[in-house]
């Protein structure tokens, strides 16, 4: 069967998996397990501490250093209210294109890997061809972590990583990263009849978000010194609040959930330290007579940014295999901080449009996917050199 024809076929396999985040992957990965096992390929598998979800690491060609590590999550985000036109987890084909759960975001990605794995073999690697099918990406990215600090112990270090995220087949060696937090305020509860002997969490609370408002528009101001980014700034973005109990009650809590996307090279924790400092304010000025007030803000996820590292191992190859002559930014985060870290070079190219993720009737064409293939062709004839 032709690379394109088996990729297809197993997108479709990878589709049928279930794989929303709050779910196991582990029939998923049971799957890709049997599958490499009938190539003879080995693998490790990297459970999470619960034991319901797994990450798994492979190995194509000879244990030498210098390699190329292709990456990829294997979680979805939900389909629940989306207006679907066929069963989101039963590949549906048109003559260009492929719907799908994860179709784009990105089985078909790790699809492809799988699928030229034949081909892998055949080649005379000189330089071993690692695979990394993760999970949790699309609720902390942190699914590869245990992986990442195995590498160089007792999993092979690469010389370069891949993380194959839609990108059209473009080179991206940039992105924000996204810090999540938690503020909670705890107040005095009380009638409001009797407002000015209590004090209102909720009140707190939305002077919080107008102070982190303040916050992005100073950041907005900043700008984007490398003129790479959509939108041109550092952002801050409260998703949800909630608090109170009636609306005659001085509301005890008050609860808000915000993020920080921040340029490369920007603190992910500096709205949290402007935040803090505004909120000291608030509690010389409002709770000094009540002790059991407070404000608190918590990290609760931290996504690295991607930093550009022009003519690093990873850029110069994948720039190369993908017959491109400049790189990228995108708006979205990705895994691939987080190997940025750990001091391996790594760039973001993969096929399909992030226009299509997350998205109602999701799909991938099929001349992406026969890219992603010319591209892995490519990479085989580069480490068999």
């Amino acid at each position: 069967m032709h690379a394109l024809e088996r990729a297809i076929e197993l997108t479709g396999r990878l589709v049928a998996f279930d794989t929303e985040s709050a779910k196991s992957n582990l029939p998923l990965i049971d799957f890709v397990a049997d599958y490499l096992r009938e190539q003879d390929v080995p693998f490790t598998r990297a459970p999470n501490a619960a034991g319901h979800k797994a990450a798994i690491f492979a190995t194509i060609g000879p244990d030498a250093p210098g390699g190329v590590l292709l990456s990829g999550h294997t979680d979805v985000v939900p389909v629940a209210g989306q207006d679907w036109q066929s069963d989101p987890f039963v590949l549906r084909r048109t003559a260009d294109r492929l719907y799908g759960r994860g179709t784009v975001d990105m089985k078909g990605f790790g699809a492809v890997c799988l699928a030229m794995i034949p081909e892998f073999k055949k080649a005379a690697l000189t330089r071993p061809i690692h695979l990394l099918l993760s999970y949790d990406e699309e609720t902390t990215c942190r699914g590869p972590l245990d992986v990442i600090a195995r590498l160089g112990v007792d999993l092979p270090k690469p010389a370069a990583v891949i993380v194959g995220e839609p990108t059209s087949m473009e080179v991206a060696d940039a992105h924000k990263s996204v810090t999540t937090f938690i503020t909670q305020v705890t107040g005095f509860e009380i009638h409001s009849a009797n407002l000015h002997r209590g004090v209102s969490a909720v009140h707190v609370g939305c002077q919080l978000v107008c102070e982190l408002e303040r916050i992005g528009a100073e950041l907005q101001a900043a700008g984007d010194p490398s003129g790479r980014f959509d939108p041109p700034w550092s952002s801050v973005h409260v998703g949800l609040i909630q608090g109170g109990t009636a609306r005659n009650i001085v509301a005890k809590s008050c609860s808000f959930e915000w993020e920080m996307r921040g340029l490369p090279g920007t603190r992910g924790a500096l709205a949290r330290d402007r935040l803090e400092a505004y909120a000291d304010g608030l509690r010389r000025r409002l709770f000094a007579d009540f002790p059991q007030a407070g404000i608190e803000t918590i990290i609760e996820n931290e996504v690295p940014g991607l930093a550009p590292e022009p003519g690093s191992a990873a850029e110069t190859l994948a720039l190369r295999l993908a017959r491109r002559n400049a790189t990228i930014a995108v708006p979205y985060a990705t895994e691939a901080g987080h190997f940025q870290q750990a001091g391996t070079p790594t760039v973001v190219c993969g096929p399909g449009r992030i226009d299509q993720a997350h998205q109602p009737n999701e799909y991938i064409e099929i001349e992406e996917l026969s890219a992603c293939v010319a591209f892995m062709r490519r990479l085989a004839a580069e480490l068999s050199a």
